[in-house]
């Protein structure tokens, strides 16, 4: 008889321990899954507003830009540089290049003639006062699509968001016709963004 309920006891305990075991990794399970996220609620994306909205307030901030005539060349067509991270700008992230992409994007949408770039180096050099240059790999891109404006732009990220910085330069002089600065909620999307080199 001892035999039988130590035998019942153990099972019972195997039972509950295993039942725990499971319910408790079922639990786990149920607070990571979250719903995938659908169609809708990707065409109504912020992230993509907030970096077209950076697009249009650097066309209206500008007399020159809003007039499609700027720079010494008097060119109406544009380069996006790569959105490059302040803290090394010979490089940067899978968001810098979206955020390029967008602006790209955006700039196309409202009639500008902006000629596609993808480059292998960076975009800007520091110099030794900490001011920023094009390359002259720019230079010259402009030059032969006879670009009367470059967008170039720097992101860094602080704690809470991600702080962009826009400024459309003419090449030829370095001048900058029109600046735009805004932030971008540090949420997951853009930390994974960040992330990815």
């Amino acid at each position: 008889m001892t035999t039988r309920k130590a035998w019942i006891a153990a099972m019972g305990f195997l039972a509950a321990l295993a039942f725990g075991g499971l319910a408790g990794c079922e639990t786990a399970a149920q607070r990571s899954a979250e719903p995938d996220p659908t169609y809708e609620e990707a065409a109504l994306s912020l992230f993509i507003r907030a970096n077209y909205k950076a697009a249009d307030e650097l066309m209206t901030t500008s007399p020159a830009a809003a007039a499609n005539n700027w720079g010494a060349s008097g060119g109406g067509a544009m380069l996006v540089a790569t959105v490059a991270d302040i803290n090394t700008l010979e490089q940067s992230s899978a968001l810098g290049r979206l955020i390029s992409e967008h602006l790209s994007s955006r700039l196309a949408q409202r009639g500008r003639n902006v000629v596609e770039m993808k480059l292998r180096n960076s975009v800007f050099v520091r110099n030794n006062q900490g001011e920023f240059l094009l390359t002259r790999e720019i230079r010259e891109l402009a030059r032969a699509h006879n670009a009367g404006a470059v967008v170039v732009g720097t992101y860094t990220d602080g704690n809470t968001f991600v702080f962009v910085s826009l400024k459309l330069i003419d090449p030829a002089s370095g001048i900058i016709l029109a600046a735009h600065d805004y932030a971008l909620p540090m949420d997951r999307q853009v930390r994974r963004l960040v992330s990815k080199r």
